[in-house]
């Protein structure tokens, strides 16, 4: 029983050496103040909130209200857990996946074969841009990923990879993604890189300039994208409807089937005003439809 001994000295019997302690315990514990604190001790936490009882002397007594939090606690714990656990596995798929194409990238430059070399390289480009959306993914704690930050480092990293030597081309952004899952962004990554790639290879073949805009507009959970390049055009590009990707079509082909199949959304081509390219994206993000 606690009747008739001091809450203080109690609680001061339950801690341990080298127990962390909050430095508002004693207050608490005393009812010097209002003011709210927590004992965690053999293996139970009591969340407890004092008040001084005053009269015309000055503090003749306190309440202490305590409340036991330890299942809260063990719960938050596993949470911890959960979520370190999660990122530990993005970060150790971004590592695997770096390596595959750290692989793809040396079997590329063993063939002696250009195309081989060229679809090899791409192979390579799509591994790590997944790779770059899980490296993304272990920096936060949960499944949802800050978009514009990891996107705007993958496509400037496309731009570089499919730029010649003495070509120089910026790419913008207008407006925001905001916060996506996972579910969401690896697949919305490879369409807008595929589009990234195909606007340097094809709008800008031959040219030492040029500059891409990609302009964003969120609204809950339907998502517009529109990217657009100065390049050569549609004229020279267009079949069946469809600007050609680089090598095989794969390219497009990716493209159309995330957009249509995961996003239940629709790509159009048109030419750009001014001159070059148009693409708009509709599409409904895929988690949110859940």
């Amino acid at each position: 029983t606690m009747q008739g001994e001091y809450l203080s000295e109690i609680g001061t019997r339950l801690l341990h050496e080298n127990d962390p302690v909050l430095e508002t315990l004693p207050l608490v514990l005393s009812g010097k103040a209002a003011v709210d604190s927590e004992l965690d001790a053999n293996k139970s936490a009591v969340s407890m909130r004092s008040l001084p009882l005053m009269d015309t002397n000055g503090r003749c007594g306190g309440i202490v209200l305590c409340r036991d939090v330890t299942e809260l606690r063990r719960r938050e714990k596993e949470l911890q857990t959960k979520d370190a656990t999660i990122s530990e596995i993005h970060h150790r798929v971004k590592n695997n996946l770096q390596a595959v194409s750290a692989l793809l990238r040396l079997q590329a430059r063993k063939t002696k074969s250009e195309e081989v070399k060229k679809e090899l390289k791409e192979a390579q480009r799509r591994v790590q841009t997944i790779a770059m959306v899980h490296e993304g993914l272990s920096q936060t704690a949960d499944e949802i990923v800050d978009y514009d930050k990891v996107i705007s480092s993958l496509l400037k990293m496309a731009v570089d990879l499919a730029t010649m030597r003495d070509q120089h081309i910026n790419i913008d952004f207008i407006g925001e993604f905001g916060m996506m899952p996972a579910q969401d962004a690896t697949p919305l990554s490879l369409v807008l890189t595929e589009l990234i790639t195909n606007s340097v290879e094809h709008g800008f073949e031959g040219r030492k300039d040029g500059r891409i805009t990609i302009s964003v507009g969120r609204g809950g959970n339907n998502l517009n994208v529109v990217v657009e390049d100065d390049g050569t055009g549609l004229a020279n590009e267009e079949h069946d409807g469809m600007a050609r990707s680089s090598g095989s079509g794969l390219g497009t082909q990716i493209i159309n089937t995330f957009v249509t199949n995961d996003f239940g959304g629709t790509v159009r081509w048109e030419p750009r005003h001014g001159g070059g390219t148009r693409v708009v994206l509709d599409m409904k993000l895929r988690a949110a439809q859940d």
